[in-house]
C-alpha cells in the first residue's frame, strides 16, 4: 500500500487503509517535532510550491513549516504580486513553475474544482489545501487524527458539527472522512446554513443544539464564514451566538470526555465563547500542532520519500 504520486484533491480518492497510513506516519513525525532539531532529511532534494490564491495563515503556514522540516525547499507564490496580474495565464504561470522543478503543489483557490485544473498542466503531485466551499482534505485528516489520537480509534464516535455547514468545506471533507471511518456524524445550523441534500453525505440533520450534542464525543465548531455570505441567512452574530454558540451549558449535553475543536480562525463571542475555547476540553491548539504532522506525512507519503532514522 502506497500513496506516492497520488493527488489528494479529497478525501474520498483515499481509501481507510491508506488514511490510517497516513495517521500513522504523522504520529511518528509528531515525535520528531518535539526534539531540539525538529528537522529530518526525509525530501532533501524535493521541492514544494505553495500556490495560494486565497488568504490563509494556518493552512499555508503549516505546509511550509511540514515541508521544511522535512528538509525540502519551498517556493511561496503569491497571485497578488505575480505575473498572472500582468495578463499571465494560469498555465504559463504553471508551465515556468514546472520548468523550474516543482514535485510537488500545494494549491488553493476561491473555485471548486481549482486543484483539478492544475493537475491539466502538471506531472507534479497536486494537494488541495482548499477550494471554494468544495473541499478541504488535509483539514479533515488532521481533525480526523487528533479525534483518533485521542480515542483511538474513529469508529463508533459521536461527531457533532455545528455551525456555518453551506459555506464549509471543512464540513463536508471531514464527514465524507468520518463516515468513511466508522464515526457517526450530525450537522447542525440554522435551517438557512444547512445545504441541500447534506443527508447525502450520510449524516444526521438537527436545528437544536441542544439535541446535536447530546452524547457527543466530539462537538466541532465553524467559522461564520461571512465573506462567503451575500446575507439574509441569519438576523445578527448576537442572534446566532444565542441560538448557536457553543457555551460551557450546551457541552453538558455532551457525553463525558468530549472534546471541543474548530478549524480556525476563532470568531469567539459568535460560534463559541472563550469559556469553551480555551478550557481543557478544548483541542484547538492540538489541531494546529496536528496539522504539521500530519501534513509532513502527507508530502513525505506522496512524494514518496526515503527512509530516514526515527531514534
Amino acid at each position: 500500500m502506497s500513496i506516492a504520486g497520488k493527488d489528494i484533491f479529497d478525501v474520498d480518492l483515499l481509501t481507510p487503509e491508506e488514511i490510517k497510513q497516513i495517521f500513522e506516519m504523522a504520529k511518528e513525525f509528531k515525535e520528531v517535532l518535539k526534539r531540539p532539531i525538529k528537522k529530518v532529511p526525509a525530501l532533501r532534494g524535493k521541492t514544494v510550491c505553495t500556490l495560494f490564491f486565497e488568504p490563509s495563515t494556518r493552512t499555508r503556514m503549516s505546509f511550509e513549516v511540514a515541508a521544511k522540516r522535512l528538509n525540502a525547499d519551498v517556493v511561496n507564490f503569491s497571485a497578488s504580486t505575480s505575473s498572472l496580474k500582468k495578463g499571465e495565464s494560469f498555465k504559463d504561470t504553471v508551465k515556468t513553475l514546472d520548468a523550474m522543478g516543482v514535485d510537488l503543489y500545494v494549491i488553493r483557490h476561491s473555485e471548486p474544482g481549482s486543484p483539478m485544473m492544475l493537475k491539466r498542466y502538471t506531472d507534479a503531485v497536486v494537494i488541495n489545501a482548499g477550494d471554494g466551499i468544495r473541499a478541504h482534505p488535509t483539514q479533515a485528516i488532521l481533525d480526523g487524527y487528533t479525534m483518533w489520537e485521542r480515542f483511538g480509534t474513529l469508529k463508533g464516535l459521536n461527531v457533532t458539527i455545528v455551525g456555518d455547514i453551506l459555506h464549509s468545506r471543512v464540513a463536508r471533507s471531514n464527514a465524507k472522512l468520518l463516515k468513511m471511518m466508522g464515526a457517526n456524524v450530525t450537522f447542525c445550523g440554522p435551517k438557512t446554513m444547512i445545504p441541500l441534500g447534506a443527508e447525502n453525505y450520510g449524516v444526521r440533520i438537527s436545528h437544536d443544539v441542544r439535541k446535536a450534542v447530546k452524547d457527543a464525543d466530539v462537538v466541532m465548531g465553524l467559522r461564520m464564514q461571512l465573506e462567503r455570505q451575500s446575507g439574509g441567512f441569519f438576523s445578527s452574530l448576537d442572534e446566532y451566538n444565542e441560538f448557536y454558540g457553543i457555551t460551557p451549558e450546551i457541552m453538558r449535553f455532551a457525553s463525558i470526555g468530549a472534546i471541543f475543536m474548530h478549524p480556525g480562525p476563532i470568531n469567539r463571542g459568535v460560534e463559541v465563547i472563550t469559556e469553551v475555547a480555551d478550557s481543557k476540553i478544548s483541542q484547538v491548539e492540538d489541531q494546529v500542532t496536528n496539522g504539521v504532522a500530519v501534513r509532513m506525512a502527507i508530502l513525505y507519503l506522496t512524494l514518496g520519500g526515503e527512509n530516514y532514522d526515527n531514534t
